[in-house]
């Protein structure tokens, strides 16, 4: 069986946290888009950790960890997640697609650099490299893992790809040109720490999906951060979509069965673009101090989650694009102190009542429509069984179901592992 877990909305979805929950059951777990760009906060007997490109299968000792050919795949962080792993005593099994495209250092210094030079018109970018990246993937003259171990080809390629690089850096940037022998060094070291994990990772999963093992793919960011469906341009620059999960591995696509859809009992994100529902001020920090396990704030950057009311219609089309067969509802505990509840359940554009979503300019001059609800008052924290939650707790998740359409099949009231609700 293959499940895929996916965000809704705008990342930061509590992924992280039902991947590691789901990978009980599975054999591989694998990440098949995004980068170091983003993270997965988990929480469990060994620790809290913060993943960026490791699969969140790697508290897992029977399962194997796959970075697949759709991620982008930086070494240098890889190197520390690793080590953070390894001094404290987790063993785990890894294998890196030989297709996977690297990181190369100047994409860090570009994404710095561009979002300097855009000033007040800047993405929000994480800095971490990830659209010059996808620039020159799709440009073809990215590195590939496989190139690494071809160092005649290797240096002939950087020799090119730095002439045209050096240009942009000194003419658009006014910075310093690259030298390209310093990066063919570093990334021979990248190639040797790699190298006992590098396969043909495609060829692996093909082969255990007719072994019959369980697979969980692992998303990274949400719906509306997709490149082609999201709240363009302030996206991310590859797919974050379940169909794009067939690409990312190189599996067959009518293997994938369940779509896993995580949502937020309220909104978050990070980054730049149109945001509906925020809140601002007194009751925005309020929001934010109490999220999450310490607060909403971003596991890759640490840059302070913008938060607002649970968007139904947002989080409806995060549904319908990603397929979703289930919903899972995180943090439905954090709303525990409110007085009421406010769900956004249309768009006011123009004087019309939108329940469609829009297109990011129109979302920029939309007002939220909302329902409210009353609240519980009272900590969640604790109850084993959904039936024992406050008839409010139970409206709300109710209310919502009803507004997405799709089944809300597990709730989390805390952000451990077993502090889960299932329907």
């Amino acid at each position: 069986m293959i499940r895929a877990i996916v965000g809704a909305n705008w990342g930061d979805e509590g992924k992280g946290k039902i991947t590691d929950m789901c990978a009980d059951s599975s054999d591989i777990v694998v990440r098949f888009q995004g980068g170091a760009n983003a993270g997965h906060t988990i929480i469990n007997d060994k620790g809290r950790f913060a993943l960026h490109q490791l699969p969140s299968g790697v508290f897992h000792e029977h399962i194997t960890n796959v970075i697949a050919n759709g991620v982008a795949l930086n070494v240098a962080s890889l190197k520390e997640e690793i080590k953070q792993l390894t001094d404290a005593g987790i063993k785990f099994n890894l294998l890196i697609s030989d297709k996977a495209q690297v990181l190369m250092p100047h994409h860090v210094l570009m994404d710095v650099y561009e979002e300097e030079r855009l000033g007040d018109k800047k993405f929000g970018s994480t800095k971490s490299g990830i659209a010059p990246f996808f620039a020159d993937k799709y440009s073809k003259t990215g590195v590939q893992v496989w190139e690494l171990y071809d160092e005649e080809f290797l240096l002939e390629k950087l020799k090119t790809m730095y002439e045209k690089v050096n240009i942009q850096f000194k003419y658009l940037y006014d910075k310093e040109p690259v030298d390209y022998m310093e990066v063919f060094d570093i990334l021979k070291g990248y190639a040797e720490f790699i190298k006992p994990h590098v396969t043909d990772t495609s060829r692996f999963l093909r082969n255990a999906i007719k072994e019959g093992k369980n697979i969980l793919l692992e998303g990274q960011l949400g719906s509306l951060k997709d490149t082609d469906h999201g709240i363009y341009p302030y996206v991310t620059s590859s797919s974050t979509l379940a169909g794009y999960s067939a690409v990312g591995a190189g599996i067959p696509p009518y293997e994938i069965k369940n779509i896993t859809v995580i949502t937020k009992a309220y909104s978050s994100a990070v980054g730049a673009g149109p945001f509906v529902t925020e809140l601002f001020g007194d009751e925005a920090d309020e929001l934010r101090r109490r999220g999450g396990d310490k607060g909403e704030f971003g596991a890759t950057t640490g840059r302070p989650r913008r938060v607002g009311y649970f968007d139904a219609v947002a989080t409806r089309y995060g549904c319908e694009i990603q397929g979703a067969t289930e919903v899972c509802m995180t943090c439905l505990d954090v709303l525990s102190y409110m007085d009421t509840l406010h769900i956004c359940t249309g768009y006011e554009y123009d004087g019309k009542v939108y329940k469609d979503f829009l297109t990011t300019d129109k979302l920029y001059k939309s007002k939220p429509v909302y329902e409210t609800l009353p609240g519980w008052k009272s900590d969640i924290r604790g109850i084993k069984s959904y039936d024992e939650l406050p008839k409010e707790a139970k409206a709300y998740v109710e209310f919502i179901e009803k507004e997405l359409g799709v089944k809300i099949s597990m709730v989390s009231n805390g952000p451990k592992r077993e502090e889960i609700l299932y329907r």
